[in-house]
């Protein structure tokens, strides 16, 4: 990549409307008071120490635009998207709960049969909800109960020494017009189910302590996210990101994969869990490295420059303790 090239991406990754809209969760948890609870809050999903183990809880609210233009879809990701939040924390689903406004139920049906068909793919029950078919126009919220075990995958727990794994699914497509990567909607279902299982088998054999599913955000906001939370600077070799054929690294970036996961480990517990992903034909590598600091930077060749840097500019505000304290003081 050219310098020009370079400098191009990194302002389109500073721009990126997908992590700036992330700063609204820190608004939001601190117009409610969310603090002081035992696993640290702004995580993928609220974990709640229930025995021996962990009840994971998350919700994912969906745009209006994109349940209006692709309604069937919308509904296949209200339960997919959030079966990821549950793996990216080293859980396994139990249940599902929707709640779908829309005109009449005929303009409803589309958004549930979505729904109905990852439930069944994915073999995880939606088991209620709340329904309102007198409504201006078509709304999606779902929500997802699992569970994981004592040692959990957080946000919070990336550490300075560690490296930097991506894990995403590359055997599928853009579901056009979105920058949404679909590996799924052809795929077996106990393909999907042994994959996301993936996650939690590196959690109960302490591979990792720390990961993050891909959103919105991208790849790189995915990376700002989880290095905020854990008060570490990540660098990002963007040579280093396997790339689907025919696909472009500046839309890659910016793009939300069905199955797309960042993960931090020790050296020495990288090759087992690029192992696991690569025994099930899961596109895995090592893109980058965790280090104390305070910002985000990618690198290209001789190129490097820092796409955030969380202590001058914060973003969800949530995590990163000493950064909190050294701004009160």
């Amino acid at each position: 990549m050219d310098a020009i090239a370079f400098a191009t991406l990194v302002e389109e990754l500073r721009a990126n409307a997908g992590l700036r809209a992330k700063a609204e969760i820190g608004e939001v948890a601190a117009r409610l008071g969310l603090s002081g609870a035992q696993v640290p809050v702004g995580d993928d999903c609220a974990a709640i120490p229930d025995g021996d183990g962990h009840l994971l809880f998350a919700i994912e609210g969906f745009i209006n635009g994109f349940v209006a233009a692709d309604p069937w879809f919308a509904g296949w990701c209200g339960v997919m998207v959030n079966l990821s939040d549950i793996a990216a924390m080293g859980g396994r689903p139990l249940a599902v709960v929707d709640a779908v406004w829309a005109k009449d139920g005929d303009s409803a049906a589309a958004v549930l049969d979505g729904m109905r068909a990852a439930s069944q793919a994915y073999g995880v029950p939606i088991v209620g909800g709340h329904s309102n078919l007198h409504t201006a126009q078509e709304q999606l919220a779902v929500a997802v109960l699992g569970r994981a075990g004592p040692r959990l995958l957080t946000s919070f727990d990336a550490r300075p020494g560690e490296v930097l794994i991506a894990a995403i699914d590359a055997r599928g497509s853009y579901r056009e017009p979105f920058d949404n990567w679909q590996a799924a909607l052809a795929a077996p279902p106990e393909r999907l189910r042994a994959d996301l299982a993936l996650l939690p088998e590196i959690a109960e054999r302490g591979l990792s302590r720390a990961a993050k599913d891909i959103s919105q955000a991208g790849l790189v906001g995915t990376a700002v996210m989880l290095a905020e939370c854990s008060g570490v600077a990540i660098d990002v070799d963007l040579d280093a990101i396997p790339l689907p054929a025919g696909v472009e690294l500046p839309r890659w970036l910016r793009s939300f994969p069905s199955f797309g996961f960042l993960i931090t480990a020790t050296p020495a517990d990288v090759p087992a869990i690029l192992s696991l992903f690569a025994d099930r034909d899961i596109a895995a590598a090592t893109i980058g490295t965790v280090s104390a600091g305070h910002a985000v930077s990618v690198s290209s060749g001789p190129h490097r420059a820092v796409v955030r840097d969380y202590a001058a500019e914060r973003l969800m505000g949530l995590g990163t303790p000493d950064l909190a304290q050294a701004e009160m003081a």
